[in-house]
Parts: C-alpha cells; structure tokens; sequence
C-alpha cells in the first residue's frame, strides 16, 4: 500500500505544478481521499457488500463532492485536480496515468445491467466538465477537451472538442 501511495503521489507532483510536497497532498487533496476511500468501498463491492460500499461512497461524495460508484475500476497513478463534482458511473474503467479535472462525468446512457460506462485507456487526461457517455473507449495519451461531450471511440494519440465532438479529431498520431 505504501508503494502505491508513493507513485500517486509522484504522478500528481508531476502532473500538477500547484503541489508543493506530499504531505500537502495527503492533507488536501480531495481527489486523492476519494481515489483512496473508493478503494475501500470497491473492496467491499467486489465481496458483495453493497449497502456498506454505496456507505462509504455516498460518505465520500459528502465530504469531497466527488462520487465514484464502488463498481467502477481504478488504476493506481490517476489524478483527479480539483475533483468538485466528478462523477464517475458503475462499469467505468480508467487505467493509469490518468487525468481528470473537474465536473467530468464518466456516464452511461442506458439501463441495462451490462457495460455501458466509458473505458478510458492510459496517459488520457480529460478537461473541465466534460462529459464521456456510454460504453465507449477513449484511446491511450488522448486529449478530452473542456466541455466536450463524448458519444463515440476517441482513437489513441487524438484531441477531440465540441458539443457533441462529432469525431472532431484535432491530433492523431500512430
């Protein structure tokens, strides 16, 4: 557990130049309390322990006003800067080296009991208030741009923008 905080707090210094040491990212960084009361509660809801893992989600919601379902899968090394209202939904995925800022929903757009929130891939970092719907796949190293709304795949190495973002794709790299 202590190697693993290490490397969060490594991949945030990195990525964020307003932390200054890690015992003030340990003090004040919701987003890593989140990430890290999510664990617990994932924990739980992989035991079945539902009641007791929505608890303690509905518990970190309130005190960091980020709600991550106990469901969703979480790589270690994901940032969440200035995380005030994040959402991230049940079947989500977000692998390492992610980053997300804040008002990001990670929704579904169905009500069927099967995948239906976003994967997001490695070294992805998602602007302000965007909102990624459905079971899609956002590629490695893209780019989300703020407030963009995302209905489709963003392929690896992209840059997409826009309401809805159209498979706008600024930057696309192989």
């Amino acid at each position: 557990m202590f190697k693993t905080l290490k490397e969060d707090l490594e991949f945030i210094q990195q990525h964020d130049p307003a932390a200054r040491s890690k015992l003030e990212i340990i003090l004040c960084y919701s987003g890593l309390h989140a990430l890290y009361f999510h664990k617990i509660a994932h924990f739980l809801y992989k035991h079945k322990l539902f009641l007791l893992a929505r608890l303690i989600s509905c518990l970190t919601r309130f005190l960091t006003g980020i709600e991550i379902h106990p469901g969703a899968k979480i790589a270690n090394k994901v940032l969440i800067d200035h995380g005030m209202g994040v959402v991230i939904g049940e079947t989500s995925e977000i692998e390492e080296e992610v980053v997300i800022y804040q008002g990001v929903t990670l929704g579904g757009v169905s009500c069927e009991h099967s995948k239906r929130h976003p994967t997001i891939k490695k070294g992805v970092i998602i602007g302000s208030h965007a909102q990624i719907l459905g079971n899609i796949i956002i590629g490695e190293n893209s780019k989300i741009g703020a407030a963009a709304v995302v209905l489709h795949d963003v392929p690896k190495n992209s840059t997409v923008v826009g309401i809805p973002e159209k498979k706008t794709i600024l930057r696309e790299e192989d």
